[in-house]
């Protein structure tokens, strides 16, 4: 048994990665912003910690290094982007007092973490993968793509800050309200959305991916009705992907598929999904798998067994009564 800390256990992904630790007889310290009556997974954990924001580095840190010590933590599973920013460059302390923190090599998340860089190093290494032109914002004065446009920060997360420029106004003015901003811009590619769960194990170089694209979903990319099936060349092309970044551990990647058939990279989100547990359902244990890719042993093989189509629903709880 080992103690696992997993932090902001509000979000989607909290659920399964909890209820897997558990089967598994870890014992898990979950982390929030929020008092536990407002976070339902609070109660199923075995220690619950309030901690702050991770924009306030300092304090977030300090907070996480005594959590780690008291509760003497073996694994570190951050759920979100942010967390998973400062901890890539926040190593030191955790090696220092041997806690793995399970998120993927600084050099790996350096590609990952910036959508320009990640979209030039596909064009110049990944030649199985589609990647999207992209240009930074400052850098460019006339576009070479017709309208609609996307633009969004190069580190975003959840379509945060993602917007659609129909003309040329819409553009100069975009120009003028984010000018030295971080800010990228890409042509429109139409299409659904499709997720590959991509689980690596460096050590190895096994890789597992589990496909699916998304029937419904939330305007911040959380499907919630999703059809999973195999698609065995973007799988293979997801693994080429992979390789060459050296992700360790379970990471996503988003796709476009155009009506031509092409699936287009969209962006490497590197932590678990909101749409993990599909993959649970699928016959993987994404959790069990990313937690071996830093405990040395090797990780699970997959093949699906039959597509299926899956949604999902939410339940409410009462978790404090006034007296």
């Amino acid at each position: 048994m080992s103690n696992v800390l997993v932090t902001s256990i509000g979000s989607v992904s909290a659920d399964i990665t909890i209820k897997s630790l558990k089967r598994l007889g870890h014992r898990v310290i979950g982390a929030d912003i929020y008092p536990r009556e407002w976070v339902v997974d609070a109660y199923n954990v075995d220690e619950f910690y309030r901690i702050p924001l991770v924009i306030d580095a300092d304090a977030y840190l300090s907070e996480v290094h005594e959590i780690c010590e008291n509760e003497r933590i073996d694994y570190f599973i951050p759920l979100i982007d942010p967390e998973v920013d400062l901890l890539n460059e926040s190593r030191a302390w955790f090696e220092e007092h041997n806690v793995t923190l399970c998120i993927s090599t600084k050099r790996s998340l350096d590609i990952i973490r910036n959508k320009k860089i990640l979209q030039d190093f596909i064009k110049s290494e990944v030649p199985e993968v589609n990647g999207i032109p992209t240009l930074m914002v400052d850098a460019t004065d006339e576009l070479p793509w017709e309208y609609p446009v996307v633009v969004k920060p190069y580190d975003g997360r959840s379509s945060q800050g993602r917007e659609y420029i129909g003309s040329d106004e819409e553009w100069e003015t975009y120009k003028e309200k984010r000018s030295g901003s971080k800010s990228i811009v890409e042509p429109f590619v139409s299409g659904p959305i499709v997720m590959v769960e991509v689980i690596r194990q460096e050590s190895s170089g096994r890789c597992v991916c589990v496909t699916r694209q998304e029937l419904v979903s939330t305007p911040h990319g959380c499907g919630t009705t999703v059809h999973v099936y195999s698609d065995p060349d973007l799988e293979n092309a997801s693994r080429a992907l992979a390789a060459k970044l050296g992700v360790n551990g379970c990471v996503n990647f988003e796709y476009i598929k155009h009506e031509d058939g092409r699936h287009f990279f969209v962006e490497c989100n590197p932590r678990y999904s909101a749409g993990l547990e599909f993959s649970y359902l699928a016959g993987y244990d994404c959790v069990a798998n990313h937690l071996d890719c830093f405990g040395g042993r090797m990780i699970d093989d997959f093949e699906l067994r039959a597509p299926f189509i899956s949604a999902r629903k939410y339940e409410e709880y009462v978790t404090s009564i006034e007296r």
